[in-house]
């Protein structure tokens, strides 16, 4: 069985086709990825911008017309909270539905922690306590537990490219800036400490964790030691620098800072001394359990 994923973010609309029929993991069968770049189409008062709007279209059009192309039996459709929470999202959905006949979906924030919990779940070889953090362009979930459902599912407003248009404009990042954010991010995350149980085994599930594992030397794990040695050197840079380092899309160097300070911060008031990269995140826990739906 062939399913289909289109997940449409602050970087790009990205259709993922997997043959899900009995694989552990689902065998991807194509990906592909068109840019939306949004990071800098969010005006003032929480739309996107036109010009954004139409990267939007321009995306979900070239990622469909993909789509059709190939015999899936199934699409799913996400937006993600850069559009969700957009306060012009019904005229982004309205023009993607006119212009290629799909209806984005959302979720919460917390069912979005909820479906990747179920991808590590599944990802493991066998059950375990886990905890996993997944940063976005616009907000941070968190996900807690031992069995099939977290104990704990949590979204807060600490994406990277959101807290890089709110605290860090500038490239190289003033030291005050980049203690303004620290602080910021402290106070979110500091309430969690008490709820989160454990002991856990500890994953991060998102393009930032596998770009500063990248960063900092390592390709699955990413220490909160080696992240602290290399928040100087990445405030010091430019975009156009941290572009140059392993592993680092253009696309994202601008907001990787923010994504650097954020994971930093959390990992010290969780008291996580490192962590684990899990290429199974949002994306498969939709194709998983679309997949267990279609089976009855």
């Amino acid at each position: 069985m062939l399913l289909a994923v289109l997940d449409v973010g602050s970087n790009s609309a990205h259709l993922q086709i997997v043959d899900a029929h009995h694989r552990r993991p689902p065998a991807p069968v194509f990906r592909l990825k068109a840019p939306t770049h949004l990071a800098e189409s969010v005006t003032p008062d929480g739309a996107l911008s036109p010009d954004g709007v139409e990267r939007v279209v321009a995306a979900v059009t070239r990622t469909v017309e993909a789509y059709r192309r190939r015999p899936a039996a199934d699409l799913i459709p996400l937006a993600t909270a850069t559009i969700r929470d957009a306060t012009n999202n019904a005229e982004i959905r309205r023009r993607v539905r006119e212009a290629t006949g799909v209806e984005l979906h959302s979720f919460s924030g917390e069912d979005e922690a909820r479906l990747t919990y179920l991808a590590v779940r599944r990802w493991l070889p066998r059950p375990e306590s886990l905890l996993l953090l997944d940063i976005g362009g616009m907000s941070m979930e968190l996900a807690a537990g031992a069995g099939d459902r977290p104990d704990l599912a949590v979204s807060l407003p600490l994406g990277a490219g959101f807290l890089t248009r709110r605290y860090l404009p500038e490239h190289p990042a003033p030291r005050a800036a980049v203690d303004r954010l620290r602080r910021h991010v402290r106070t979110a995350v500091t309430p969690l400490a008490g709820r989160l149980g454990g002991p856990h085994r500890v994953f991060g599930t998102s393009k930032t964790f596998k770009q500063l594992a990248r960063v900092t030397g390592e390709d699955t794990v990413l220490s909160r030691r080696q992240l602290r040695r290399w928040l100087p050197r990445l405030a010091a840079m430019t975009p156009v620098e941290r572009a140059a380092l392993p592993g680092v899309a253009a696309a994202r160097a601008r907001q990787l800072l923010a994504g650097a300070v954020i994971a930093l911060t959390v990992m010290e008031e969780l008291d996580l001394p490192a962590l684990e990269v899990c290429p199974w995140a949002l994306r498969e826990g939709l194709l998983l359990r679309r997949y267990h739906e279609l089976r009855g």
